[in-house]
């Protein structure tokens, strides 16, 4: 990803096995309504969880929402923002990756309906 305004360091991963990442530096969310969310590096991910029979309509988990999902998985994992807050900055960070309309809103949808379960 380029870097812009919203991620102004690059996101750099470690693959560590069939599923999780971690973070190898420090990364940041500047968010105009949430401030700047910094995350450590080393922290663990898996970036968005998406279904593998979703993955040819919404693309893989590692998709050029990767970002928003790191983000989005930081805060609940460090529990910074209630659940709610942490889905609208979710919805927020992948409008700054340039992710379509339809498709974030599908993405924003799946982790409200998941918070339920």
């Amino acid at each position: 990803m380029e870097k812009n305004k919203y991620f102004p360091k690059p996101l750099v991963v470690r693959f560590l096995d069939g599923r999780l990442w971690e973070l190898i530096e420090p990364f940041e969310y500047h968010s105009d309504k949430w401030g700047i969310i910094k995350i450590s590096a080393l922290f663990v991910f898996d970036f968005a969880s998406i279904p593998r029979f979703a993955w040819s309509i919404i693309g893989s988990p590692t998709g050029r929402y990767g970002p928003a999902a790191l983000v989005h998985d930081f805060i609940l994992a460090k529990e910074i923002y209630p659940r709610k807050i942490a889905d609208r900055i979710f919805l927020e960070a992948m409008k700054n990756c340039n992710i379509p309309y339809f498709k974030r809103m599908i993405m924003y949808f799946a982790v409200r309906l998941w918070s339920f379960f």
